[in-house]
């Protein structure tokens, strides 16, 4: 699907489908569900600060991965980016991590005790799986996942102390005591295959079930987890989603707001599959990689992979 791309440029869509020749058309301010959007944060891409994925702490501090450098740093009005970790560079430099050649770190989410857990993609057995990084700590390595994959979105099941990890390269959801140790295989439906570059991507828990999307197939699939833990059958709650990201729920039933990568857009899908454009390159967009919220307040994080611009933070008031 990047066959027509650069290798340069290939390797820098971390989450990337092949660029659409559409333009994104700004939504009607007058319907559109989400307003007020406002750019918050200007990363340094000279730095390699991409973020790519985020999750929020109760003062309203966001924690994200900034994949090119390597790191995961704290978003607040007070200190700025702070960064917490900077993570060890492989021997050979991260050449053979799957699908892009550089090493990154990819999915976080927060614990309630202000443990942080996210992943990092190096194509090395040393140091690809989920780490840790308590408050005040140093980050260490808490399970190995497979060198061959691209570990990619991560998800807390608070309530049987699980992680959940989708893996880009293998099509495979894996399952991780959040006290670390042995990776399993959750799930290896067809669904989660790419199909040419990358496919299971962004992860949430909700209502019983794993959400999961799928890069190159622009889709959204359910599955749920059954009493006994084990995966149920995946169904397809959206499709024709180009470039589709990482995403979260809006607290309205199955409602979600997705981050639409490669078209620049944020879009809100409702249960049944249908879809209204929120957000696009006219209020800042550098090419949205996740979402998160608090109350009504949207966090959008731009990497700006394909644009090579200005990787950024914005929030938007959601209506409703």
């Amino acid at each position: 699907m990047f066959a027509k791309l650069s290798k340069a440029a290939a390797s820098a869509a971390v989450l990337a489908a092949a660029v659409a020749t559409a333009t994104p058309v700004p939504a009607s301010a007058a319907s559109d569900p989400l307003r007020c959007a406002r750019t918050t944060v200007h990363f340094d891409l000279a730095k390699g600060q991409t973020p790519e994925n985020i999750t929020l702490g109760r003062d309203g501090t966001a924690y994200v991965t900034l994949a090119k450098a390597r790191q995961v740093a704290a978003v607040s009005r007070r200190d700025g980016v702070r960064v917490l970790a900077t993570l060890p560079e492989p021997a050979d430099g991260g050449i053979h991590t799957p699908a892009l050649g550089f090493p990154l770190t990819t999915g976080i989410v927060r614990a309630q005790d202000g443990t942080l857990y996210f992943l990092y993609a190096t194509g090395t057995a040393d140091l690809t799986g989920v780490w840790r990084l308590r408050p005040g700590g140093r980050p260490q390595r808490i399970a190995a996942l497979p060198a061959t994959g691209l570990p990619n979105g991560l998800a807390l099941d608070s309530r049987t102390r699980t992680l959940y990890v989708t893996d880009s390269a293998l099509g495979t959801l894996w399952r991780v005591p959040v006290s670390g140790g042995t990776a399993t295989a959750w799930s290896t439906d067809p669904a989660l295959a790419p199909a040419g570059f990358l496919g299971a991507n962004g992860l949430k828990i909700h209502n019983g079930a794993l959400w999961a999307t799928n890069l190159d197939k622009g889709t959204i699939v359910r599955i749920p987890i059954l009493p006994d833990g084990r995966a149920g059958t995946a169904r397809l709650t959206a499709t024709g989603l180009t470039g589709i990201d990482d995403f979260a729920f809006t607290g309205h039933g199955d409602q979600i707001i997705a981050a639409l990568n490669t078209v620049n857009q944020v879009a809100l899908i409702r249960p049944d599959g249908t879809r209204t454009t929120v957000l696009t390159a006219a209020d800042g967009l550098q090419g949205p990689t996740s979402i998160a919220l608090r109350g009504n307040t949207v966090h959008v994080t731009s990497a700006a992979y394909l644009t090579a611009k200005d990787p950024n933070l914005i929030l938007a008031h959601l209506d409703g």
